[in-house]
């Protein structure tokens, strides 16, 4: 993946790339190498991208946390996805990786820059992606406090005993549904919400 993603960098016009064999050979490069964007991949040993991307953003010695970090995977379930954006990933960028792909995602850390935010469990960049025009400010919660009304919880399956007959498909299908894999479009929806 690694010369994969040089050769196209290489073809974008980028010169000085360099490479790590894992996150913790990539944090000791980063230490040296004042680097512009991070790519980097999900799945490494020992130190996987995701515990990478943690240690870039909130470790004591990280030399900078502001590093706008892309991250690659074939791993596109939606809980995969939240967990690289909690993490502080600036972008996600799903496997199979394209020349036209990775050209977006850079272009749009560059074009839309965002700020940081820091708060006890969260460093990085800011999460929030619209601009909602219905945003009333941060007293809008006390206007709806009357409207919101409590909705039953749907779709409860119990798991049944030993000798009982299975839930109904339709309930296994919609965790089937959960587990598969996000699209690149499906992935840029979620992140812009």
């Amino acid at each position: 993946m690694c010369v994969l993603i040089k050769t196209i960098l290489n073809a974008f016009g980028v010169r000085n790339v360099l490479d790590a064999g894992d996150g913790a050979d990539a944090f000791k490069v980063l230490k040296h190498f004042p680097a512009d964007i991070i790519i980097c991949d999900w799945v490494m040993q020992p130190l996987d991208g995701l515990d990478f991307v943690r240690l870039v953003r909130t470790g004591k010695d990280s030399p900078n946390p502001y590093v706008p970090v892309i991250m690659l995977t074939g791993h596109t379930e939606m809980h995969r996805v939240m967990e690289a954006r909690e993490a502080g990933v600036s972008e996600f960028l799903a496997k199979p990786v394209s020349p036209k792909k990775l050209y977006a995602r850079i272009r749009s850390i560059i074009e839309h820059q965002r700020n940081f935010i820091k708060t006890k469990t969260y460093f990085g960049p800011d999460r929030r992606r619209q601009k909602l025009a219905s945003y009333k400010g941060t007293e809008r919660r006390k206007a709806q406090a009357e409207t919101i009304a409590v909705q039953p919880i749907l779709n409860v399956t119990a798991i049944p005993r030993p000798g009982e007959v299975s839930p109904p498909a339709a309930a296994s299908s919609s965790i089937a549904e959960e587990a598969k894999g996000l699209s690149q479009a499906e992935v840029e929806a979620l992140l812009k919400s």
